[in-house]
């Protein structure tokens, strides 16, 4: 059984690798356009449906016309995918973008965003008020201040105090839609990150495209910036974050995985994993340096906010992301560990913690056997973690599958970087 499928995988690494730039692209794009389509045609949620039929046409515009430049003998061949790709990310990204916000404006907000733009854009309007953003929790089973007129899903904040500045735009305008919506803020921030990353990034040309694809312009980014967003701008600073470690730039990745950190629980596999792998041009290790941004950062942001109301912050933060605060969240997709949870309960508190440590196990004597540990190790690392552990999740969104997607390809990209040596200093 292994056997064909290690040759059917060989097969398709060769055919893929014989490929022109221009031909990768046209396959990519013709993929994005049909799932763009299936998208639109079968999905349930207004943002994601429309979406996929707005992004589908630059999708398949591009997909023909990076075929059939592919034939021509083109000497300037990564100017013309990279003038492709911008195009791709208009259509895909700044068009749908657009006109879901404008409508979201004209329609008072219904069916055009995806619930977690709402959610931070409350969560702005209460912190320009002065207020905690963790207005709503569970409390014995109860839901307190659950917002009027909502699901009771809708009424937690499941970030960091950080994200809610994504929100403050719309608070203070007193406009949540338009130019302010939240997606606007959070795709802004997104694209001037990653272009700093893009600029720093020590890599050829071609493999920074490929980089942009899957960030920004294929549905693995531009269906999120454009329907919701709030993963974005942390791939966008953990992109940064990783560049800056190889380029040995300690306090450039710690003030970067500082701030995604602040933002999203998502942001701290890494954020810790660099402690590992942090070192400065002289290959001595530079983690007391990196630790030193990121306690900053998060405790200055984050430790206000749990002495306020520590019951609040755990429900918001912890217990209604893990499915155990009892109120059901719309991102439960039917993954293995929301399936085996829904047929018996209790396993919704026992697979996350087992998988965690025995994978934390296994971890470590991964690391053990590669000491020290190269960047590239590192990301492939939590590229597997990550994919486990959104598969045994009780209640995780199958589109967080952007974070293991985004780690094997900066993985591959960085994998021509020195190894460094084993100085303990």
């Amino acid at each position: 059984m292994l056997a064909p499928l290690s040759l059917v995988r060989t097969r398709s690494v060769s055919w893929w690798g014989a490929l022109s730039g221009l031909k990768t692209d046209a396959v990519l794009y013709a993929c994005s356009a049909l799932f763009a389509i299936v998208l639109g045609w079968t999905s349930n949620q207004p943002a994601q449906w429309q979406w996929g039929y707005l992004a589908a046409g630059s999708y398949a515009l591009a997909s023909v016309a990076a075929l059939m430049l592919s034939r021509w003998n083109i000497t300037r061949a990564l100017r013309v995918r990279i003038g492709l790709l911008v195009l791709v990310i208009l259509g895909s990204v700044a068009v749908p973008l657009g006109l879901e916000s404008r409508w979201r404006q004209l329609d008072h907000g219904v069916g055009y965003a995806q619930p977690e733009v709402s959610v931070i854009e409350r969560s702005g309007q209460y912190l320009s008020q002065g207020l905690d953003p963790y207005h709503s929790y569970v409390l014995h089973g109860h839901l307190v201040n659950a917002v009027k007129g909502l699901p009771a899903y809708e009424s937690f904040f499941p970030y960091f105090p950080l994200m809610g500045l994504f929100g403050l735009p719309s608070a203070e305008t007193h406009k949540g839609k338009g130019l302010t919506d939240a997606r606007i803020v959070m795709s802004l921030m997104t694209l001037l990150v990653s272009l700093s990353a893009l600029a720093l990034m020590r890599a050829s040309t071609e493999k920074k495209i490929r980089v942009t694809q899957i960030l920004l312009a294929l549905p693995s980014g531009a269906l999120f910036l454009a329907t919701g967003g709030d993963d974005m701008p942390i791939l966008a600073l953990m992109l940064l974050g990783t560049v800056a470690l190889q380029r040995r730039r300690s306090n450039l990745a710690g003030v970067s995985l500082g701030i995604a950190a602040a933002m999203k629980l998502t942001a701290w596999p890494l954020a810790i994993g660099a402690l590992l792998v942090a070192r400065d041009e002289r290959d001595r290790r530079t983690w007391r340096q990196l630790a030193g941004w990121l306690l900053a950062i998060v405790l200055v942001t984050i430790v206000p906010f749990v002495v306020r109301s520590p019951g609040a912050f755990m429900s918001n933060v912890f217990a209604f992301p893990l499915g155990i605060s009892g109120v059901a969240s719309p991102a439960a997709s039917p993954l293995p560990g929301h399936v085996l949870t829904t047929m018996w309960s209790p396993l919704g508190h026992i697979l996350a913690p087992l998988t965690f440590l025995v994978g934390g196990y296994f971890g470590a004597r991964y690391v053990r056997s590669h000491w020290p540990l190269s960047l590239s190790q590192l990301l492939g690392l939590l590229s597997v973690a990550f994919a486990v552990m959104i598969c045994v999740a009780s209640a995780t969104r199958i589109g967080y599958i952007i974070y293991p997607l985004n780690l094997a390809l900066w993985s591959r990209v960085t994998q021509d970087e020195r190894v460094p040596t084993p100085v303990l200093v």
